[in-house]
């Protein structure tokens, strides 16, 4: 697949995403978790696609889904979790925006330092950082939705 289209949809999704959680929507399990699943399966199989990675690359790129993980858990944390209509809504708040942020800096910051450090500047797909720190996200949100004890709202049909 083109690089160029594949950015612009994975842009896509992502801005997406961010819009109906900045307008609040349901919180469905299947919803929750396809979005980062799908860019975390293209992430690894653009990395499995990588015929010249080295140790030290694969080093890098697996910190750097933990730390990606771990980034958007913190962000997961401050997502806004209410029952409306007696199923679980969410709806990010200012401190998840700031949240973001700070994700995008230490995401930055990290890059720079690995590549600094020895790992080759192509070698760690975004599409698996993005994926990752929304899959810490959701696994967040899931967490605490379940404690809540308010039912996830169900699949929506077509």
């Amino acid at each position: 697949m083109n690089p160029w289209l594949l950015a612009a949809i994975i842009v896509a999704v992502v801005i997406a995403v961010v819009i109906r959680r900045m307008i609040g929507e349901p919180v469905n399990a299947r919803e929750l978790f396809v979005a980062p699943l799908v860019l975390t399966g293209i992430g690894i199989l653009s990395l499995i696609k990588k015929t010249d990675l080295t140790g030290t690359d694969l080093t890098w790129v697996m910190t750097g889904a933990v730390l990606a993980a771990a980034l958007g858990a913190l962000r997961g944390a401050t997502v806004q979790l209410v029952d409306k209509g007696g199923v679980l809504w969410q709806r990010y708040s200012g401190r998840t925006f700031l949240a973001l942020l700070g994700t995008l800096a230490v995401t930055v910051g990290f890059g720079i330092l690995a590549v600094r450090m020895g790992m080759h500047e192509n070698a760690r797909p975004i599409q698996l950082s993005i994926g990752v720190s929304f899959l810490g996200e959701s696994l967040m949100v899931g967490r605490r939705g379940m404690a809540s004890g308010i039912p996830f709202a169900p699949a929506r049909t077509r």
